[in-house]
């Protein structure tokens, strides 16, 4: 590939990304001639994606794709407000195919620059329900964001919905990430769109009143915060707990060995899922290898591989499950429009700070 980016974003970016990762070549400084003829890529075939997944799991199926089709993919990690600034400030010069992030309402605020992904291979893998509707941008994994509860402590037939969680029933027993958090940003913008603006308020502020601690850490502080005694309830991706049970540290297997996991609102609105996905960028100089990459990672084999070492759900129904997701069951998920998280994310955001959920 011939277009590039400039020696300090490269250092910049390897500094990001850490030893290991392989890096886009650098960028052209001249831009082409207005009438020189398209040229067919020189040299092996590649495919660019900047994500925002950090995952061991990602790299592998990288490396499989790689091996099934000659096709390198390069890499450059980073959080996605960065990547999206990034891809902003090299607007078509961009050397990025795709663009990878969590959470809907982050796939959604970077629909600027996507093209649709058109590929029948695709949308027969993928439900309508993981797809953006204009196909800007397709699902490759989902978590649920679920209520963790102490084995000891609580029994199940205690747990409800999320609402329930800001009654007085649980004052000083809720654990929680804090409200910078995108999956809790996304997880209050879902309840916007499902009961208005007003009860969400009501219900941020029965959580804020009925924290245990000031919110720190991620969800996996959160599952240790209920074991040590801290609280006795939290809320948390399913995806945490899956890998702390298969972790490679005793102690943190020792830790999600006595936390449950409860889908709440199974009787009303459902379960708020996180979604993984991936769109292809505008001016991807690689959009074939591009689409044959997302067609791979939503494979059956490529989604069977991940849901058993990630423990996240597939997005494709023919993917085998671990017996881990087995055993929690199905479950009745939010069924909304995921636009809409990134939509109500500045509500959500002012909600949380106006009741002090920190």
């Amino acid at each position: 590939m011939s277009t590039f980016l400039t020696a300090a974003l490269a250092t910049s970016l390897l500094s990001a990304c850490g030893a290991g990762q392989t890096q886009p070549t650098q960028p052209a400084q001249e831009a082409p001639k207005a009438d020189a003829a398209p040229k067919e890529p020189a040299g092996p075939q590649e495919v660019n994606v900047y994500t925002a997944r950090h995952y061991e799991i990602d790299d592998k199926l990288f490396e499989e794709f790689k091996t099934k089709t000659g096709i390198t993919v390069n890499v450059v990690k980073g959080k996605a407000n960065e990547l999206t600034e990034r891809l902003r400030r090299e607007g078509s010069s961009t050397p990025a195919d795709l663009f990878v992030t969590v959470d809907g309402g982050a796939l959604s605020n970077a629909e600027e620059f996507f093209q649709p992904l058109e590929s029948e291979t695709i949308a027969k893998q993928v439900p309508e329900q993981f797809r953006d509707k204009e196909n800007n941008w397709v699902g490759i994994s989902t978590r649920a964001r679920v209520i963790v509860y102490s084995k000891d402590r609580v029994q199940p037939d205690q747990l409800s919905t999320y609402e329930d969680l800001a009654t007085d029933k649980w004052k000083g027993k809720v654990l929680v990430r804090s409200s910078s958090n995108q999956y809790n940003q996304s997880l209050l913008a879902s309840f916007i769109e499902l009961n208005g603006a007003e009860q969400t308020e009501a219900w941020a502020k029965g959580i804020a009143n009925n924290l245990a601690r000031d919110p720190e850490g991620g969800d996996r502080d959160q599952i240790k915060g209920i074991v040590a005694g801290l609280g006795d309830v939290g809320i948390s991706n399913t995806y945490y707990v899956g890998l702390m049970l298969n972790s490679k540290d005793p102690e943190e297997v020792k830790v999600a060995e006595q936390v449950g996991v409860f889908f709440p609102n199974q009787d009303t609105t459902g379960t708020h899922l996180n979604i993984s996905g991936v769109g292809l960028i505008k001016s991807s100089k690689n959009k074939e290898n591009a689409i044959k990459l997302v067609e791979y990672l939503t494979s059956k084999e490529a989604q069977t591989l991940s849901a058993n070492e990630n423990f996240e759900f597939p997005v494709n129904p023919e993917a085998d499950l671990p017996e881990l997701l087995k055993t929690w069951g199905s479950f009745k998920a939010q069924d909304l429009d995921y636009t809409v998280l990134a939509t109500n994310n500045k509500q959500a955001t002012e909600i949380m700070n106006k009741v002090g959920w920190k």
